[in-house]
């Protein structure tokens, strides 16, 4: 899955501590997400809510004027997008009240930045599946459902970095993609110095999607600037 159109969707924040906003925004912001919104009630919450319509909320339960179960009552009432708390919150009571009322996650601070993007990531990729098509190339197909390529009747597997390469390279069709664009969708924010991996993760899938990997007639290197996908009416 391109994890651009993951970084796109609208998160909402819900924290009356405004530090721990300002560090949450922060380690979101660089990791790629574009769309984040603040509020420390749950009156702010609710009309925030209202207005921006997000794709997934991050309460506390414990605010000023009620509690992050509640208000996770009141969202749900409304849009049913994914819930996580992130909360000083930490007895069992209160980790299976969130969990059965519907939440999809709940993570005790404090925590540590990786594990709350990996557990945000892995709710959004859970929750926000997009539809991949089958795509027809030259000598081969690619089932993005199946994550795999189709050659010569057989069903070669593509790994989760092959799949994010090919994702971006899909979406971009018959238009160079630039290597950096490439190395970001692969390792994220920060690609510097991923150029020789990206290198050898091209290789490997114009093995699997090319009759002739070293001479790529779906896959084309745009020398000094990137790669482009070619499919099958294009």
């Amino acid at each position: 899955m391109d994890l651009e159109y993951l970084k796109n969707k609208r998160l909402l924040l819900v924290d009356d501590e405004q530090e721990l906003l300002n560090m949450v925004v922060s380690i979101l912001k660089e990791e790629g997400f574009h769309s984040i919104i603040t509020a420390k009630t749950v009156k702010d919450a609710q009309a925030l809510a209202d207005r921006f319509q997000p794709d997934m909320a991050i309460l506390d339960v414990m605010l000023p004027d009620g509690d992050g179960f509640s208000l996770m009552k009141q969202l749900k009432n409304k849009a049913d997008y994914p819930i996580l708390f992130l909360t000083a919150r930490g007895e069992d009571e209160d980790k299976l009240q969130g969990l059965g009322l519907g939440a999809d996650d709940y993570i005790v601070k404090p925590f540590l930045p990786k594990e709350l993007i990996f557990r945000i990531m892995a709710i959004l990729r859970r929750c926000y599946k997009e539809e991949n098509p089958f795509v027809k190339l030259k000598n081969s197909e690619i089932d993005f459902d199946r994550a795999e390529v189709i050659k010569d009747s057989k069903r070669l597997t593509l790994t989760a970095k092959e799949y994010e390469i090919l994702s971006v390279l899909y979406r971009n069709c018959g238009r160079i993609v630039t290597i950096d664009a490439l190395c970001e969708a692969a390792w994220g924010q920060n690609p510097f110095g991923y150029e020789n991996s990206l290198m050898a993760h091209i290789r490997r899938i114009r093995e699997k999607i090319e009759m002739d990997p070293s001479h790529p007639v779906s896959l084309l290197t745009v020398k000094g600037l990137g790669y482009k996908l070619v499919i099958e009416g294009t």
